[in-house]
């Protein structure tokens, strides 16, 4: 009897272990750079990713700031949630041309992980400054210290934010209303 039992413990503390496991997020393996080149040769000295990955990611990365990178109605707005100097018109950035009364931050680098088929979610992230001199993702599931290094960061890291091409930009009141860009997100930070 005392086996028995001592077995059925064990079965049920190895499926309660198992069922936990299974609600964590998935952790991926992921790096930052702030821009293709230093992902290229990071390629050259054995990184995580490859020259054609890190090209291929960059490339993901270049398209999501192009749709949904956070719109302004105007410079100052925009600056106010990613900093001086950090902002531009969407004509500027737009290769299809956009309009040059919308402001949209500048790419201030990209962030790439290694995902495995995971349908609706992104391979890379465009990153963006933020006012205190941090980073954010598009998806504005957090901040970073920095737009360098590596780390595991849960899948939801890199989750498809919403298109906002086309859409009204925010002003000072909408911004502020979202808390601001980044603001609601957690902080992380990369490591070498």
């Amino acid at each position: 009897m005392r086996k028995r039992s001592r077995a059925v413990a064990l079965t049920i503390l190895g499926a309660a272990s198992f069922a936990i496991a299974g609600c964590r997020e998935e952790q991926v393996d992921a790096q930052a750079f702030p821009d293709l080149n230093a992902c290229l040769a990071a390629a050259d000295e054995g990184g995580l990713f490859t020259a054609d990955e890190c090209r291929q990611s960059f490339a993901e990365a270049e398209q999501l700031h192009v749709e949904s990178a956070p719109r302004y109605d105007s410079l100052q707005v925009c600056e106010e949630q990613h900093g001086v100097g950090n902002c531009g018109s969407e004509d500027q950035q737009v290769s299809n041309g956009g309009s040059g009364s919308i402001f949209m931050p500048l790419l201030a680098g990209y962030l790439i992980g290694s995902m495995l088929g995971s349908a609706g979610m992104s391979r890379s992230q465009p990153m963006y400054r933020t006012p205190q001199g941090g980073y954010t993702n598009a998806a504005r599931t957090s901040t970073f210290s920095s737009n360098t290094g590596r780390a595991a960061l849960n899948s939801n890291q890199f989750a498809r934010p919403a298109a906002t091409a086309g859409q009204p930009p925010m002003s000072r009141a909408t911004a502020a209303s979202r808390g601001g860009f980044g603001s609601s997100a957690g902080s992380r930070s990369f490591g070498g």
